[in-house]
């Protein structure tokens, strides 16, 4: 059957323009709208959708407070809408820390134009998103009280075609015909883990890369190292270029360790994260037996900006057997031809196992091509960096 989307949005325009690109795409059907948080939360209960859309600024109830009471009655994958200031990155931080799975920018002018474009990103992120369904019991969106177990009557029925739809304020402009099932394509199958634990050494720079779930993973994974931990860290996340300097903040300030945005020229240090700026590429240099930061503009043609192969294959090279690479959740392959360079150069990969993943992709990827010595869930990475990095 197609998606089952909710569109939950302050801005009338910004909801019908959405509804008519989600309802183009033969595999999403918008089964209702929301003009703010208190209806995303009653409609989320009684439609039970696969994906909602989700703005954070909002009358009545705001989009972080809606994905906090979603999660806690009827958890769904959540994609934000944010716009690319300071403010909107911190919020899109708050909200992804409240259980949201993924976020796109907000642009009028994008909705606006031609669709073509955001149609094929709105189509990709949806299903990406719409997979994260099964795992949402490890959201981490604050609750007074445990996570209950699920109740006894977890088939949903299907909606009864005489339904009205519950809000009428976007009409389909024609009712089109039935939409086909999506193909189901096969899930590769992944090679069996090591299960050896890579012995301690002394590692010139800890690289780590990742996506769909990334803020929350790092955010984790940052908070639990001590303060003097031995080695730099470089993190890789695919991101906006106004969203960078605000993560850097946020995980320097809930963080032992020192988190910055990575500028060029600069020196890494034992203790320091540095966050890859987005928008850019960010590579490892060796100066004499130094690591400095070399921040170029890229190649265009390369999809990601930061690029997650581009930073470990540029590591490879220059501390061959050194480094220790990390993928962590997230949608696509990214990561794979870096971690191969690091493993051919004598260096060490970890990746996240897929019950931990909010996306099992960039993981998958690594594991599947066999390039993971060790394969961990996201509560035994700190453990782990700080036991086996000397």
């Amino acid at each position: 059957m197609a998606l089952k989307v909710l569109v939950v949005d302050d801005s009338g325009f910004f909801r019908r323009r959405l509804c008519e690109i989600l309802n183009s795409i033969s595999d999403v059907d918008v089964v209702g709208t929301a003009s703010n948080g208190r209806e995303g939360v009653d409609m989320a209960l009684k439609l039970k959708p696969d994906v909602i859309t989700m703005d954070y600024e909002m009358p009545v109830m705001d989009g972080i407070t809606a994905v906090r009471e979603i999660m806690r009655t009827q958890p769904t994958p959540v994609l934000m809408f944010s716009s690319l200031t300071y403010e909107g990155a911190r919020v899109t931080f708050d909200a992804l820390e409240a259980g949201a799975v993924d976020f796109l920018p907000k642009s009028f002018e994008a909705m606006s134009g031609d669709a073509s474009k955001i149609k094929r990103l709105l189509h990709d992120r949806i299903k990406e998103v719409s997979r994260a369904k099964y795992r949402m019991s490890g959201a981490s969106a604050p609750a007074p009280e445990p996570a209950k177990p699920a109740p006894p009557t977890p088939v949903r029925e299907p909606p009864k075609p005489a339904a009205p739809t519950p809000r009428a304020a976007e009409p389909r402009a024609k009712a089109p015909p039935a939409k086909p099932e999506p193909k189901v394509e096969p899930k590769p199958e992944v090679k069996a883990a090591k299960t050896r634990r890579t012995p301690r050494q002394d590692y010139k720079v800890v690289l780590i890369g990742t996506s769909t779930g990334g803020p929350v993973a790092l955010q984790k994974i940052l908070t639990r190292l001590p303060g003097a931990f031995p080695a730099p860290l470089v993190l890789v996340q695919h991101m906006p270029a106004s969203f960078t300097p605000a993560f850097a903040e946020r995980l320097n300030r809930l963080s032992q360790l020192s988190v910055k945005q990575a500028e060029n020229g600069e020196i890494l240090k034992p203790g320091w994260a540095y966050i890859a700026p987005g928008g850019k590429q960010t590579l490892i240099e060796r100066v004499g037996a130094q690591a400095r930061v070399k921040i170029l503009d890229g190649d265009e043609r390369l999809h990601y900006k930061p690029c997650v192969d581009v930073t470990f294959g540029s590591c490879a090279k220059m501390f061959p057997g050194k480094v220790l690479g990390v993928i962590l959740t997230g949608m696509g392959a990214d990561g794979r031809e870096g971690c191969r360079m690091l493993k051919e150069s004598g260096s060490v990969v970890w990746s996240q196992d897929e019950a931990t993943s909010v996306i099992y992709g960039m993981p998958m990827a690594v594991a599947t091509a066999g390039l993971s010595d060790e394969v961990l869930a996201l509560d035994e990475f700190a453990p782990r960096l700080i036991d086996g990095v000397g």
